[in-house]
């Protein structure tokens, strides 16, 4: 998904230290020459994920970096040479797989989530987008069924849009990346720790990748309803029964706006 981001102007979300917001701000020349082949950070992240999905802070920013690969083509904006031995994955560019008619925010292309779900997800993201302007768009994939490069286009994917890729390919489901905007209002360590909670191998394993995407999706609804401060994301909250909110809007967070 970097490919597909960074020409709209949507950076990954590297954890670990905030870039200095003129940096964060600056789109991503595709012709750079700091740049590695997709295959290359796909392989390094997998040595660096440990095996029951638990994220570390080299290992989250090189699985969103995958998240990028597996729903795109083209160079990636290194942040670490490869081994030039490491086996390349190809990227996929393929809209023949998107649906006709009205643009979905919920694609489900490896059957993890049912009719109901997408139904309610669907409308979860679109209360957030109406509330707040954060437009969230979910992808749900096996690679390589992936529609890949093409989600881009059809998402008019734009500094506001946080693009959630779902594939347990490298152990943890949850897979990120964040336009600038989005990224100006949300600590570093947020997405790491939701990924920690929700989206490694044994979680989804336990209890299900439909749990797995509905809690990311509703902590992420609850942290951009909080208010701004230096708490705010502090806590990831999702699952019934956890403390809401504190955000002005959180009696919306589970039935949608009116």
């Amino acid at each position: 998904l970097l490919s597909s981001c960074s020409a709209s102007g949507v950076a990954p979300r590297q954890l670990g230290r905030r870039a200095p917001a003129a940096a964060r701000r600056q789109r991503i020349n595709p012709t750079r020459s700091t740049q590695l082949h997709a295959g290359d950070v796909v392989a390094g992240a997998a040595a660096a994920t440990s095996e029951d999905g638990v994220a570390t802070p080299v290992s989250i920013g090189a699985r969103l970096k995958r998240a990028a690969v597996t729903v795109a083509a083209g160079a990636l904006l290194a942040v670490a040479p490869a081994p030039a031995a490491m086996a390349r994955l190809e990227g996929v560019n393929n809209p023949g797989m998107l649906p006709s008619g009205p643009v979905q925010e919920v694609l489900d292309f490896a059957g993890y989530l049912t009719k109901g779900d997408v139904a309610r997800l669907t409308q979860e993201v679109k209360n957030l987008e109406k509330d707040t302007g954060i437009r969230v768009r979910i992808l749900a994939q096996a690679y390589p069924a992936t529609p890949g490069l093409a989600v881009r286009d059809y998402w008019a994917v734009d500094d506001s849009t946080v693009v959630f890729v779902a594939d347990p390919g490298l152990g943890n489901i949850l897979n990120f990346a964040v336009g600038s905007n989005v990224d100006l209002e949300v600590p570093p360590s947020f997405w790491t720790r939701l990924a920690n909670k929700y989206g490694t191998k044994f979680y989804w394993q336990e209890n299900g990748e439909e749990a797995s995407i509905s809690n990311a999706v509703s902590a992420i609804d609850s942290c951009f309803r909080e208010e701004p401060g230096r708490f705010k994301c502090s806590k990831i909250q999702a699952e019934f029964g956890e403390q809401a909110s504190t955000g002005k809007l959180s009696s919306n967070k589970w039935f949608g706006s009116k």
